[in-house]
């Protein structure tokens, strides 16, 4: 119920960092959240900050709102949020950044909560969520990539 995608880049964590935890730019990004907003007077990532997400699941739809909460944040080391729905984690996702030569590999990864509504849904869909989730995540750290390679 889980799976990642790791891609070097040409740059320095703290400014890889820099993009991915600002989540008001994810729609640059991310080919199915296209929006995002801080909530509660948040300005910027830190742990226990909340923010809202608009995603086109699936880059078709159904288009929603989904309620995160930042669970790590550590510049240049890790940004993590977890998708709540009353109250609970259904969904983390995390980057992690590790320097690595030339530069520094960066992971994306999600983990699903070990509910069993959860592990129903992934045992019936999720071979096929799963892929699409590591798709999105592959051209997510790519369109990451091509700006800070860039600049």
């Amino acid at each position: 119920m889980r799976g990642s995608v790791t891609l070097h880049m040409k740059a320095p964590a703290e400014e890889i960092w820099g993009l991915v935890s600002d989540v008001t730019k994810i729609g640059l990004y991310s080919p199915e959240t296209f929006e995002a907003e801080w909530l509660d007077g948040a300005t910027g990532p830190a742990v226990g900050a909340r923010f809202r997400g608009h995603v086109k699941r699936n880059g078709r739809g159904p288009v929603y709102w989904t309620q995160c909460r930042v669970k790590a944040c550590e510049p240049g080391k890790e940004f993590t949020f977890a998708v709540e729905a009353g109250g609970k984690a259904v969904n983390t996702w995390s980057y992690k950044l590790v320097p690595a030569g030339d530069g520094t590999d960066v992971t994306e990864s999600f983990e699903l909560a070990p509910t069993p509504p959860m592990r129903i849904y992934w045992a019936l869909l999720g071979w096929a969520r799963g892929k699409t989730n590591e798709d999105g995540m592959r051209r997510t750290l790519e369109r990451i990539r091509d700006q800070v390679e860039a600049a």
